[in-house]
């Protein structure tokens, strides 16, 4: 017997208002996983641009909230990065009193558990934002030893690229040492690729869109696991 639509979870998902890849997650998910989106003005890609996307995210996560969600994930890599993920969190649950969570804790984690801590970086970002992330990553004692990008301006850009331009631009790190590959933006088409990718890679590729629904699946408690997506979707880091 099939679960209903939101009987296993039912996750709200805060996304900027210019993406086109919301529905990642929502492919990606188990049966019975449900996941209620609430979109947040965004338009181009800056570091600016990131941080004001949250200027209102309490209103946001209240709408959310109107849904009766079990947990609320804010998406977009760069900006929980910039405000800090504590900070996002805390403002989240004090509007709402539900628990939440953002991408880049969630990438943070998927890459603590798949044991890298040399990364290859992959990003659609302009250089300020790839900069940034640099840094951050550094800040948490991840070395980023490789790193490709395709810069784009607006996030409509970075969602109208083909898959197959991130899977070729991951082949252009493949001769690195790094441990894994991450994949940051939650604004660009992975999900059909993302297994070819870690095939050829060789080694743990994380996503932010897929890094982000290993974590609230993990606080869901859901212990099933959709194939097709990666190792780290695929459970075999926990």
């Amino acid at each position: 017997m099939s679960l209903g639509f939101g009987a296993a979870a039912r996750i709200g998902h805060l996304y900027p208002s210019g993406g086109l890849c919301d529905y990642e997650l929502q492919l990606m998910a188990p049966e019975g996983v449900q996941l209620v989106t609430t979109r947040m003005p965004f338009r181009r890609s800056g570091l600016a641009d990131d941080l004001a996307l949250l200027a209102d995210l309490e209103a946001h996560s209240r709408l959310l909230a109107d849904a009766e969600v079990d947990l609320i994930a804010m998406n977009c890599t760069a900006a929980t990065m910039l405000a800090g993920p504590d900070a996002v969190n805390s403002r989240i649950r004090a509007a709402t009193g539900i628990p939440s969570t953002t991408t880049i804790e969630a990438v943070l984690n998927a890459l603590a558990a798949a044991r890298v801590g040399r990364v290859a970086l992959l990003t659609p970002y302009v250089e300020e934002v790839t900069a940034a992330e640099v840094d951050f990553l550094a800040a948490q004692g991840l070395e980023v030893v490789a790193r490709a990008s395709l810069p784009c301006a607006t996030p409509v850009e970075q969602g109208t690229h083909d898959p197959e331009v991130w899977r070729e631009l991951a082949r252009e790190l493949r001769g690195s040492d790094a441990d894994g590959l991450l994949i940051s933006c939650a604004g660009i088409r992975l999900a059909p690729v993302l297994a070819a990718i870690e095939a050829e890679f060789g080694r743990p590729v994380i996503a932010s869109n897929q890094a982000l629904l290993w974590q609230c699946l993990r606080m869901s408690g859901r212990l099933d696991r959709p194939d097709g997506y990666g190792s780290l979707l695929a459970g075999a880091f926990g």
